[in-house]
């Protein structure tokens, strides 16, 4: 039996009704250390990742490394590596549709031997999600790329690396966050200056760039504009934190939101939220307060509807859009949702109706009208943010929820549930029978 089908059995049921209150702690963030997990592929000496967090797609990633030859292993939140005596440049099939980051870890393997195979990326399928830019930069550096029955085959055919230019940006969708992550990494060991146009500035890139940085290889910002990546030929390992996970702190701050609670974020500074989303969280009557280290989150006035569009950093997050779209729920008024990152995301609308909600969506925009009485659901949900948004329905229903979806949950979360729970969240988790 797999780990996948064990934690599918779970249902989560769920009491709604109880404010929470209390302090939370935020686990080491899930979307950078999938980032920083490729990057250690480059490292010529050991490297120790600590806060990593305690997900499902952290032993996904150690896989990875591990069959393709570096030596990975996971103890007490810290991730540490070790360069391989040999590379084996294929990422098994079964892995690599499970993640999102494939691409990107492709990208560093074919960096470290010239060659790699990988099957097309899994993850969260919540639309169509292309790796068209990744490719792109993988062929601006040379290499022959060929697609085909799912897979990916990429090699240089060349004995010397030149350096490249490649735009990880289109016009309509904005910059790529992993493509610019995919052309640093195919970069970082090429002799001379390498540029990626448009790059993504979020901290995804930016904290993989500071690894790279500090590990040997030159990074040059130029604003948004260009980013230039000068190589080496040996890359250093040491100890590299994990930041906290911004998108876990929304969570939990839009948790102590719907029920009209207080929640305290032990250590997670105000600053450490984007702009974009303490602008919005303002809007919506969600009060973010600098207190004793961390943030403190209260709803003195009650949730108001809002108008917001998601957008790159420091704009509103995109991974936080499902939450809100819950919580706005129970804000008076209409509230406008415009989806700006990806071409939809409303795979959490028609769980949200099952309880009550009032949501509805026309391409890329979602309406909320609020507030919606919202009653006990049956609801299960198909990627991590989804089914992030049915628990915080869930917080606020009359009766009791349950919920299916665990192993998406698992994904992105460590120990969400348990956080919840020392809240004063009325929650369990049930094994099913098949």
């Amino acid at each position: 039996m797999t780990a996948t089908t064990t934690t599918d059995r779970l249902a989560l049921r769920i009491t709604g009704g109880h404010p929470l209150h209390g302090t939370a702690t935020v686990q080491g963030s899930k979307n950078i250390a999938l980032h920083l997990y490729a990057a250690a592929i480059l490292a010529d000496q050991p490297l120790t990742l600590t806060g990593a967090p305690a997900i499902l797609d952290i032993g996904v990633c150690a896989e990875i490394l591990h069959r393709t030859g570096t030596r990975a292993t996971i103890t007490d939140g810290e991730f540490e590596t070790r360069p391989a005596d040999s590379y084996f440049p294929v990422i098994p099939d079964d892995l690599g549709r499970r993640i999102r980051t494939t691409a990107v870890m492709a990208a560093a393997l074919l960096t470290r031997t010239g060659k790699v195979t990988f099957p097309l990326p899994g993850g969260d399928a919540f639309c169509a999600r292309y790796i068209d830019l990744h490719l792109a930069a993988m062929e601006a550096a040379g290499a022959e790329v060929e697609v085909g029955r799912g897979r990916v085959r990429a090699r240089f055919t060349g004995t010397k690396r030149l350096p490249f230019i490649t735009n990880v940006s289109t016009r309509k969708w904005g910059p790529s966050l992993g493509a610019t992550v995919t052309a640093m990494l195919l970069a970082a060991r090429v002799s001379g200056t390498s540029s990626v146009l448009g790059p993504s500035i979020e901290p995804e890139v930016t904290v993989t760039a500071g690894l790279l940085a500090r590990s040997g290889v030159g990074i040059t910002w130029q604003g948004a504009e260009a980013l230039h990546v000068t190589g080496t030929d040996r890359i250093a390992g040491g100890v590299f934190p994990v930041p906290p996970d911004r998108l876990e702190a929304a969570t939990l701050a839009l948790a102590g939101a719907i029920t009209r609670g207080t929640v305290h974020l032990d250590a997670f500074p105000l600053g450490d939220f984007p702009t974009g989303l303490v602008s919005v969280f303002a809007d919506a009557g969600i009060l973010l307060t600098a207190e004793r280290g961390g943030t403190t989150v209260t709803v003195p006035a009650g949730l108001r509807a809002v108008e917001m569009e998601t957008g790159p950093h420091p704009g509103y997050p995109t991974d936080v859009q499902p939450q809100l779209t819950a919580v706005l729920t129970q804000a008076s008024g209409t509230s406008r949702i415009d989806e700006r990152i990806y071409i939809r995301r409303d795979s959490h609308l028609a769980a949200l109706r099952k309880f009550g909600a009032d949501v509805n969506a026309q391409d890329q925009v979602i309406t909320v009208e609020g507030p919606s009485r919202l009653a006990a659901a049956d609801v299960e949900g198909e990627d991590i943010r989804a089914v992030t948004a049915l628990v915080l329905a869930a917080l606020a229903a009359e009766g009791t929820s349950t919920i299916r979806g665990m192993y998406h949950l698992r994904r992105g979360y460590g120990d969400l549930l348990p956080k919840l729970a020392a809240l004063g969240a009325p929650l369990t988790i049930d094994q099913e029978t098949p």
